[in-house]
């Protein structure tokens, strides 16, 4: 759907929040995005079905299978590290103390949505539209109202499944990303590679290219989640798993009480998703020391966000 700039507190058009916000997030999983802060519990929206307005949607009753405690849990956990590694004296406090580099890098990546929602019907690839809005196209005081008055909140994915993940899809698929990247990749990391294309670059090679790359200047595919999001300097209302994207994008919707009728979308049919058999083949045929030497890079998006620490030992690969 598209989106069209929404009114002032008095009335106008309405904030709502649509499937968009999710395509974004399963195409990059680093992606930011914010919604007004209960703006839908004061504006009713026109009505869009005949007899008045939409349902409310339900709030989620706890499950007897233990699932909604071991979440709590997770989320206790996440806000517990977060506070206490973004509570140390040299930890930036907000965006306006992270040096230019890396506010720009967060501030292009803070999608805000800030429309009326005209359709739900959303079936393309909408983190390549051309007319999403960031923080980045704002003014200091527009960015900052929005800091303080919006919903935000990320989605964060384990980080060794969320590199394969990126490597699959830009080195397997995408051109562009093969004649940018993976040409310079095999030319410095592989004998007599002078005639490659790009398409053929192995994880191993990949893997070298990131410990080789600063962080900051890491594409945002593979970029840790902590430099991309700055979960330090942006005090996010919710942090949600990929790996249980549909209930925590519920829970979003719950937050900031959508009508019934916004769904989050169907998986597409061109998404191949990462199986823990497929990262554990290719954790298992890549060399242990190469891993660990990477592990320092990413370790904050292990330690921050609960995820163990990628198992390769012998036992475990020969499973």
């Amino acid at each position: 759907g598209s989106l069209r700039s929404g009114g002032g507190s008095g009335g106008g058009a309405v904030l709502l929040p649509s499937m968009l916000m999710f395509a974004v997030i399963v195409a990059s999983s680093g992606l930011l995005l914010m919604i007004e802060r209960g703006i839908l519990a004061e504006v009713r929206p026109p009505p869009l079905h005949p007899g008045g307005e939409p349902p409310r949607r339900r709030v989620a009753v706890a499950t007897a299978d233990g699932s909604d405690l071991e979440h709590q849990v997770l989320q206790d956990t996440r806000n517990r590290t977060i506070r206490a590694v973004c509570g140390r004296r040299a930890m930036p406090r907000s965006i306006w103390d992270l040096p230019p580099g890396q506010r720009r890098t967060v501030l292009k990546h803070l999608l805000v949505l800030d429309g009326a929602l005209e359709s739900v019907d959303v079936k393309l690839k909408m983190d390549h539209k051309s007319d999403l809005v960031f923080l980045s196209d704002m003014k200091p005081d527009e960015i900052s109202y929005r800091l303080k008055n919006y919903y935000k909140f990320i989605f964060v994915r384990n980080p060794m499944e969320r590199l394969l993940s990126a490597y699959r899809n830009k080195f397997g698929e995408i051109k562009e990303y093969q004649l940018k990247y993976g040409v310079e990749i095999v030319r410095r990391y592989r004998k007599s590679g002078g005639q490659s294309a790009g398409d053929d670059v192995t994880f191993s090679e990949f893997l070298r290219y990131l410990l080789d790359e600063e962080a900051e200047r890491m594409n945002e595919h593979w970029m840790p989640i902590y430099n991309l999001c700055q979960p330090c300097a942006v005090r996010y209302d919710f942090i949600g798993s990929y790996e249980r994207l549909n209930a925590d994008a519920n829970y979003v919707l719950e937050q900031v009480q959508s009508p019934s009728f916004i769904r989050f979308p169907e998986r597409q049919s061109w998404y191949k998703p990462v199986t823990a058999e497929t990262l554990h083949y290719y954790l298992c045929n890549t060399q242990r020391r190469l891993i660990k030497e990477l592990l320092p890079k990413y370790i904050l998006d292990f330690s921050l966000f609960a995820y163990p620490l990628p198992n390769v030992t012998s036992e475990f690969c020969r499973q």
